[in-house]
């Protein structure tokens, strides 16, 4: 059985569709959901999905092997960020290379980077006139949404858009292709 832990931040959207997609699966499943926000909306989705979870702060997640030790403990072999606002350390990218991807709600190598998420990419976006946008899901490294891109889908940007229906746009395209996407690499993690 591979395990997925998921790290969120929100209200969780990404975290329940991915948790419902593994909810059958015979080879994976969803053993953790984490949090650096006590209040998010993603505790209350993982409970009703009988879902562990795990709340920390900044000192736990930067200065202890605290989470880390979780993770290895319950024999995490993919980790899933969905909404997470914080840099992975580094204990936790060595142990975990090549095994965490993250979304962002754009066509990276634009509109990323620190403070680029949410309504702050969709209006960066419009702003800019870009004619297109969309998703990227990427590897994980030290530095904000910087990994190598593992998958993009695009769409065109209509005159009338804001970046409220541009949001809505991306959640569709996240909800659709995220769940498969991970599934594909944690299939792949029985190759190596």
């Amino acid at each position: 059985m591979k395990r997925i832990a998921i790290f969120a931040s929100g209200s969780g959207s990404n975290a329940q569709k991915i948790i419902e997609y593994f909810a059958e699966a015979e080879n994976t499943e969803v053993s953790l959901v984490l949090s650096n926000n006590e209040n998010a909306f993603v505790l209350e989705r993982a409970s009703s999905l009988n879902i562990p979870a795990y709340v920390f702060d900044r000192q736990l997640f930067y200065e202890t092997e605290q989470v880390h030790d979780i993770l290895r403990d319950i024999g995490i072999d993919f980790i899933v960020l969905a909404g997470f606002m914080w840099l992975v350390p580094q204990n936790i990218l060595s142990h975990w290379a090549g095994r965490i991807i993250n979304i962002h709600p754009a066509l990276l190598p634009k509109f990323g980077g620190k403070g680029m998420y949410g309504d702050k990419v969709h209006k960066a976006v419009i702003d800019a006139g870009e004619k297109e946008t969309g998703i990227t899901i990427h590897y994980v490294n030290e530095k904000y949404d910087e990994g190598e891109i593992i998958f993009q889908e695009a769409f065109k940007i209509l005159p009338k858009d804001t970046p409220e229906s541009i949001a809505e746009k991306i959640h569709v395209l996240e909800h659709k292709h995220f769940p498969a996407v991970i599934g594909q690499l944690v299939d792949k993690l029985d190759q190596e």
